[in-house]
């Protein structure tokens, strides 16, 4: 008997899940921050050599925080997952996810681990493409279920 809810396609491996359209935007916007904050520093005549390198340096670090803002993903290849997330990486093996959730509300997926924790990856999230990361966290789930030994 056919299955009412149609299965995902398994994606080719590897794969990696990001938050694109989020990332676009927050790289747009650090690039126009650094290129203003710039701008202004070296455009005003009365700030002395120090305090032009402290406008750059400025522009600079917001730059950098937004960088890392754009830094989670989530890598799936043959023999696992890695969660890259803002200032962590962690490699799991497929047999240490147990389950992918992404609930109504939540921020971004957490993965279930057999070791009784829960990982956030951050590299699913809804925020500004909900649509894509509801198909991203069901192709997880889908791979998850076809590669891990554990079961439901």
């Amino acid at each position: 008997m056919p299955s009412a809810v149609p299965q995902p396609e398994l994606p080719a491996l590897p794969v990696t899940f990001r938050p694109n359209r989020t990332r676009v935007v927050l790289l747009t916007i650090g690039a126009l921050m650094f290129a203003t904050v710039s701008a202004v520093g070296l455009l005003l005549d009365m700030l002395s050599p120090g305090e032009r390198l402290s406008f750059i340096l400025t522009g600079a670090l917001l730059f950098a925080v937004l960088v890392l803002l754009s830094r989670p993903k989530v890598v799936a290849d043959e023999q696992g997952v890695t969660v890259v997330n803002l200032t962590s990486k962690r490699r799991l093996e497929w047999a240490e996810i147990l389950k992918v959730n992404l609930r109504p509300g939540d921020a971004w997926v957490f993965l279930d681990l057999s070791d009784g924790t829960s990982l956030p990856a951050l590299g699913i999230q809804p925020g500004i493409a909900k649509e894509q990361a509801i198909r991203d966290a069901r192709a997880l789930r889908a791979l998850v279920e076809a590669r891990g030994t554990h079961r439901d």
